[in-house]
């Protein structure tokens, strides 16, 4: 079984749920679609967005049984679908994606939160009308004490300093949509939703490689991770995992998701965990030499949108 201590599930139920090692339910705390998860680095305290036209925040303490709410804020912004904390516990960051904006969220030494936060907002578009009509913020990551944030609507790495200080975008090709990416030392990759390609980039933001996510079509990539030395993707409409060289991109494998509309997922140990939002399940995977095989068995869970392990 996956290597974790616990995990915990969102989606768009009514409520975050908790698993032990065995992956069998321990808890389940309310808290109205939690589409996405992050915990703080050092303390026993987990955020999670709640997707809403009028986007909440919450905090939760962390215990053997589960979670405590400690506290709920505004996201700052429209339909947040993403939070990332920086690895010094002491800011967290939202991205909203109905409005575009970005939240920061300052944290105190109990992981709390601390004062008014920043609101950063953005104007653009792109050429995809129904889809880039205006900016849409997807996934917030910070790296060398920068917060980077995809958006979708404009095509565009967003960066600014951890004051909020706006730094010069990364433009990406138009039509791209960047929905989640990750950073492996040397290489950006980054999924298209909009377009169904992954993109590699050097650590300038020059474009060195790309290829189609997917061998089905049509596909909208969501979820992106790397980890020893491949590049896993979640293909939405194929209902597929692709396994890419990081890099590269070549092609490794692509295989079934064990569900249908796979929103997210988590590497846990020898296990590939997946977060399959229509057909209302996390299909655990087992991974031999990192490729993930046919799904063993698929944990009950409404509407899935995000796993954290932790």
């Amino acid at each position: 079984m996956p290597v974790v201590k616990q995990l915990f599930l969102g989606g768009y139920g009514a409520g975050i749920t908790t698993l032990g090692e065995d992956l069998r339910p321990v808890g389940h705390t309310p808290f109205a679609a939690p589409s996405f998860l992050a915990a703080h680095p050092s303390l026993p305290v987990l955020y999670a967005v709640g997707e809403h036209e009028e986007g909440r925040l919450g905090a939760f303490t962390r215990s053997a049984a589960g979670l405590t709410p400690a506290g709920e804020r505004s996201s700052g912004g429209s339909l947040p679908c993403h939070l990332a904390v920086h690895p010094s516990g002491r800011l967290l960051a939202v991205a909203n994606y109905g409005d575009g904006t970005v939240s920061l969220h300052r944290l105190d030494e109990r992981g709390g939160f601390d004062g008014e936060p920043i609101l950063l907002r953005h104007e653009g578009s792109g050429p995809v009308a129904d889809r880039q009509e205006r900016s849409h913020a997807h996934q917030a990551v910070f790296h060398d004490d920068v917060l980077h944030v995809s958006d979708l609507g404009t095509d565009e790495i967003r960066r600014y300093g951890l004051d909020g200080r706006a730094l010069e975008p990364v433009r990406l090709a138009p039509g791209f949509g960047p929905r989640h990416f990750a950073f492996d030392g040397t290489t950006w990759h980054v999924a298209g939703e909009l377009d169904g390609t992954v993109r590699a980039y050097d650590a300038s933001w020059l474009e060195t490689a790309r290829a189609r996510a997917s061998e089905g079509q049509p596909n909208h990539p969501s979820h992106l991770e790397v980890s020893g030395g491949l590049v896993y993707v979640a293909n939405r409409g194929p209902d597929t995992i692709s396994v890419l060289r990081a890099g590269s991109l070549e092609k490794v494998a692509e295989v079934p998701c064990g569900g249908r509309w796979p929103r997210h997922f988590a590497l846990a140990g020898d296990r590939l965990l997946v977060a399959n939002q229509h057909s209302g399940g996390v299909a655990v995977l087992p991974l031999e030499d990192g490729i993930p095989g046919k799904a063993e068995h698929v944990i009950d869970a409404e509407s899935p949108a995000c796993v954290l392990k932790s």
